[in-house]
């Protein structure tokens, strides 16, 4: 294809995507009907990244998606009156054209049917959100939850409480909502309502509460009634601390973003969040470390067995470290940040236990904490019991990557150019690095990137849906026999959910 022909060609689907826009916003802001191609959301996307969740359906269908194909798709669901559903245009498309159906229409009303004609029965209840805290991951938890409100139901960020700074606490506030030096720019307009203590962000009302206390507050005088309060301060992390949001009117349920002490169950999502009840009025989401490794120790397990294991995280510095060097009450963590590799302690190894029991005493865990703002690493120093090789560990893991019920959790790169600052954003709790990989028989080494503070958060606003309930409908369902779920190499272990 000649130079003139590729640019004709490249603008001609610029085209297509930008008829696309229009209608995957009306699905999600009529219809509650949330688009993707092959888990990757096409929500709020320009055209480039339209463009790009095209061509990235080459890695699991070995050919690239046609916006000629996918547009017809859109255009047909427009018009059959959808209930809230996610929907994979890809897999749809797939289907249809192994299907003997002729009629895109009939095909997507039979495919579709629990969904079609059930506009506005959207059966989903809306949960009140408080963030208590409003830190680095509470200010990233909300521009999560701002970004899923197009729909209209689901999780609803209500309020943020927060001990007041100063006179001009509520704008400050805004501000560091609105500029995050690692994260970039919010995407969307930010006002203050300073007589009413509002952020107003994309049309989203968040009343700013102070209070030095999480007990005494009267979250009804707010006109916000059993609320899901996402702790992000870290200050109490036993059920005895945590219980006292419970006395504040109008709290139903309570998250924590940390390793959780004592009984509470500490929720990997993707692996135990199951185990979640109606009557878990406590849970908590455990630490970035725990998500990223835990689903890759899941499938390994599954796959190889596990018999013993090292894990080292280099962690980005975080905010409880010193700027220069200062008294701390951690060893090493009150020497500079900014200036020291700080060798430390995890408990993220002896927390995998919790989410999966089968490697209770298994694993040990140390931590390097090293002069970067955001996105680690964690190396995996395992000694397997099955004997294997790097192929098929690299191999194993990019098909649970992209075809398995962990595709939301687990990512993979074999790109030899990819340094951190290339996963500050990453939606996944942890990307696999192939290339690293070192494979001797049964003793296995693999690298495990991570951004410790957005891949978190997604991972903590899919525990807050499960808490809450407010996952729509996937279609279509996903294959159960997906890689991760395909345990039979090893006795005994529990398949992998399939979930969105």
């Amino acid at each position: 294809m000649n130079s003139d022909a590729a640019l004709d060609t490249w603008i001609q689907r610029e085209t297509l995507a930008e008829t696309m826009i229009p209608l995957i916003g009306r699905l999600y802001r009529e219809n509650n009907v949330i688009t993707s191609i092959h888990g990757r959301s096409l929500i709020n996307q320009s055209v480039i990244d339209l463009l790009k969740a095209h061509r990235f359906a080459r890695q699991i269908d070995d050919v690239e998606l046609s916006l000629a194909e996918t547009l017809p798709l859109l255009e047909t669901l427009v018009t059959l009156q959808l209930g809230a559903a996610s929907l994979d245009l890809a897999r749809l498309n797939a289907g249809f054209k192994a299907s003997s159906e002729t009629s895109l229409e009939a095909f997507l009303r039979a495919e579709l049917a629990d969904v079609v004609d059930r506009y506005g029965a959207d059966e989903r209840t809306s949960t009140d959100v408080v963030l208590y805290g409003f830190g680095r991951i509470g200010r990233l938890l909300a521009r999560i939850l701002i970004e899923h409100s197009g729909g209209g139901h689901g999780l609803r960020l209500r309020a943020v409480v927060v001990r007041r700074g100063g006179d001009a606490d509520l704008t400050k506030r805004a501000s560091l909502l609105r500029r995050d030096s690692v994260h970039g720019p919010f995407t969307g307009t930010i006002t203050v309502d300073q007589d009413r203590n509002i952020i107003q962000a994309n049309g989203i009302a968040i009343q700013v509460i102070y209070s030095d206390s999480p007990s005494t507050i009267d979250y009804t005088s707010y006109g916000i009634h059993d609320a899901l309060v996402v702790d992000n301060t870290g200050r109490w992390r036993d059920e005895e601390g945590l219980s006292q949001h419970l006395q504040s009117t109008g709290v139903a349920r309570v998250l924590l973003t940390a390793p959780g002490k004592g009984t509470l169950k500490n929720i990997v999502h993707g692996i135990n969040h199951g185990t979640i009840l109606p009557e878990d009025t406590i849970v908590t989401a455990a630490s970035c470390t725990t998500n990223a490794i835990t689903p890759v120790l899941k499938v390994l397990n599954d796959k190889f067995g596990i018999v013993h294991g090292h894990v080292e995280t280099v962690h980005s510095f975080t905010n409880d470290q010193n700027l220069t060097d200062n008294f701390h009450k951690g060893d090493r963590r009150g020497r500079s940040a900014a200036l020291n590799m700080v060798l430390t302690e995890t408990g993220a190894a002896k927390a995998v236990a919790k989410a999966l029991p089968e490697l209770e005493g298994k694993l040990t865990g140390n931590s390097i904490r090293v002069p970067t703002p955001n996105v680690s690493m964690a190396i995996l120093n395992l000694t397997l019991q099955n004997g294997t090789t790097k192929d098929e560990v690299n191999t194993y893991l990019r098909d649970v990557s992209l075809n398995s019920g962990l595709r939301k959790q687990i990512d993979y790169i074999d790109s030899p150019e990819v340094v951190s600052t290339d996963f500050v954003g990453s939606r996944r709790a942890g990307i696999v690095d192939g290339l690293a990989t070192i494979s001797t028989d049964k003793n296995l080494v693999l690298y495990v990137w991570y951004d410790n503070e957005f891949g978190y958060s997604c991972q903590v606003v899919r525990v807050m849906e499960e808490m809450a309930g407010v996952h729509p409908r996937q279609f279509p369902a996903l294959d159960g026999a997906s890689p991760a779920a395909q345990p039979a190499d090893r006795p005994g272990a529990q398949p992998a959910p399939a979930l969105a």
